[in-house]
């Protein structure tokens, strides 16, 4: 049988959570997308996209206005964030929401016309909720020799990343440049971008800055070891463990079969979470929920599935 997916049945439990909190009421414009810009789930997701922005700012990720960040907020919706903006100064009124054919449809700020690329991954690969591009200069140096570098080297590398692909330049916010990631991006989370960066996707904006770190500093690792002298790689039947922990993470990985490979992962519909007419969280005499409550609420719950599910295996 195969084994249950940890992450899949976590975001069924966040999802279906963030379905049943109450929501405010929408706007008389455009109220289903109003409504999913302005609710409790877009504001935590907002947070999260401006603590990010930060720590790739931080990390000298991206310099000037360069990079971008976004999150796919149920089917038809996606928060990006804006054109000509550092990602150290973003702000909440700085993010708008488009929707899947690159049009905006709330927020006061015109969007990176980057966001082309984390569109085409949100349609190839169902399971991805976050998508952030950057040029972290270690991987970046790797793209613009058009190099990738040697795997089986750094348990985590293979766990999390796994081998890297490299695309071929095309101009960055076009169309072209957007579908060169097709070929490769159900099968790699992280992808360098020839001549410009990289890209990672995951389920959530935080587990795909981590691959933007975790990628840079296996770069920088790889170049500091070359320069003391051979590489000595991780045994082959090691590296099959360490594949053995992946696929029971979820991760995808280029040297997993189609059966092997994570399940796309099913959308709860987001015009179901904002919807009309039910009553808010403020005003009401309730205190609101945390989210430190959601988040312990989530985890108790993914416990209680994965107990109850293992027994079935």
């Amino acid at each position: 049988m195969t084994p249950v997916n940890r992450i899949l049945v976590q975001q069924i439990m966040r999802d279906a959570i963030l379905r049943c909190l109450p929501q405010s009421a929408p706007a008389a414009l455009n109220p289903v997308a109003e409504a999913i810009h302005n609710s409790p789930a877009a504001a935590r997701i907002k947070e999260e996209m401006i603590r990010v922005g930060k720590k790739l700012w931080e990390r000298q990720y991206v310099d000037g206005n360069g990079g971008n960040i976004s999150y796919r907020i149920g089917q038809e919706y996606v928060i990006c964030t804006p054109t000509m903006c550092s990602k150290g100064d973003l702000a909440p009124e700085d993010l708008s929401l488009i929707n899947m054919e690159n049009a905006r449809v709330c927020g006061d700020r015109p969007h990176t016309s980057e966001v082309l690329l984390h569109l085409e991954i949100y349609k190839a690969v169902p399971q991805a909720r976050a998508v952030i591009h950057c040029h972290p200069p270690h991987a970046t140096a790797y793209a613009i020799t058009g190099l990738t570098p040697p795997g089986n080297v750094i348990p985590e590398q293979e766990v999390f990343v796994g081998p890297l692909a490299i695309t071929p330049y095309e101009t960055p916010g076009t169309k072209r440049f957007a579908e060169t990631v097709l070929p490769y991006a159900q099968k790699h989370n992280t992808i360098l971008l020839g001549n410009h960066g990289i890209v990672c996707w995951a389920d959530t904006l935080t587990h795909a800055e981590w691959l933007v770190e975790i990628v840079d500093t296996y770069c920088r690792t790889i170049m500091l070891a070359q320069s003391l002298g051979p590489i000595k790689n991780i045994a082959a039947d090691k590296v099959t463990d360490l594949l053995e922990i992946k696929k029971k993470l979820g991760f995808p990985d280029c040297r997993f079969t189609e059966q092997e490979s994570a399940p796309a992962e099913p959308f709860l519909a987001m015009a179901d979470v904002c919807r009309a007419g039910e009553p808010s969280a403020h005003g009401d005499g309730k205190e609101p929920v945390s989210q430190e409550q959601v988040e312990d609420l989530i985890t108790k719950m993914t416990d209680q599935v994965m107990e109850l599910l293992s027994k079935t295996e």
